[in-house]
């Protein structure tokens, strides 16, 4: 295993609000190392995620058996057994609904109450492992970042899913459950516990402005976007409206143009008729030309 994916093996086994801070200190102790700017880049899993790779961790026999009958159906898929297929489709329905019921409780254990909406993304992401074996490795090494969802058909972007590349064919590893509690000892406090205090806000502090600095960097980046696109509509309103004056001269002129052509065609018509009546004339002057010869 290599050292980026034990440190984020333990960071993505940590309750959801520690993650941050816990990564930004792993961070800041690397610093100067090959591996600060990777720990520092492993992203905050989405709350769905966080909860399947609590499950993974923590109910890991019952991940296993969920894999496991992807597995099978996805072999039996292969197969075209009917029969096996719809008894696995139905095994696979009522697996991966209770699962998504424990999921709940082990949240909750874990301080978090797991919305409907959230719960059905878990549900998704169990069905995505079950259907897909990709997804079943990103589900099974405890590094998602995001939820999954998977027809079976189309490729899903696993990269993007995971915390790092290598996380596809990782196993995380599974937690034993919580020993009793231990009778409660008394004992003398720790002379340096203010100070302790103190440094422990400073770094969170220090970790919270940096988060800060981020969001006021991706802010001036999108504020500038916005100015460049407002400008953009100027320039765009400005060009309709040439276009639209424009149009209005030429429709003006076109009117003109046809007034020119009705009365040209006016004098023509006049024309025509000029021509017709000379002609009969001189017709007529040939006529009697030719009488008196």
């Amino acid at each position: 295993m290599s050292e980026l994916l034990q440190i984020a093996d333990e960071l993505y086994g940590l309750d959801l609000p520690s993650f941050t801070p816990a990564r930004d200190a792993r961070a800041k102790a690397l610093k100067g190392t090959d591996l600060a700017v990777p720990v520092k880049a492993l992203r905050k899993p989405a709350t769905a995620a966080w909860v399947v790779n609590l499950l993974v961790r923590h109910e890991t026999e019952q991940v296993d058996q969920v894999l496991a009958v992807g597995a099978a159906l996805r072999e039996a898929q292969a197969a075209m057994s009917g029969d096996e297929l719809r008894t696995l489709t139905k095994q696979r329905r009522q697996l991966t609904a209770a699962v998504t019921t424990q999921s709940r409780a082990v949240a909750k254990e874990h301080g978090l109450k797991v919305t409907a909406a959230v719960a059905d993304q878990v549900e998704a992401t169990l069905t995505a492992a079950m259907v897909d074996a990709g997804c079943a490795a990103a589900v099974r090494s405890g590094l998602l970042v995001t939820a999954l969802t998977a027809t079976g058909v189309d490729e899903v972007d696993l990269a993007a899913a995971v915390a790092v590349p290598e996380a596809l064919g990782f196993r995380a590893t599974a937690h034993a459950a919580e020993p009793p509690p231990r009778p409660e000892l008394h004992v003398v406090p720790d002379p340096d516990a203010d100070a302790k205090a103190r440094a422990a806000a400073e770094d969170l502090l220090e970790s919270a402005q940096a988060e800060v600095d981020a969001a006021q960097d991706e802010l001036d980046e999108v504020a500038a976007s916005v100015a460049e696109l407002e400008a953009r509509t100027m320039q765009v309103q400005s060009e309709m409206d040439e276009l639209r004056r424009r149009l209005a001269e030429l429709e003006t002129r076109a009117e003109e143009v046809e007034d020119e052509l009705s009365d040209a065609e006016e004098a023509r018509s006049e024309a025509e008729t000029v021509l017709e009546e000379a002609a009969r004339e001189r017709d007529a002057a040939r006529a009697a030309l030719d009488r008196l010869s």
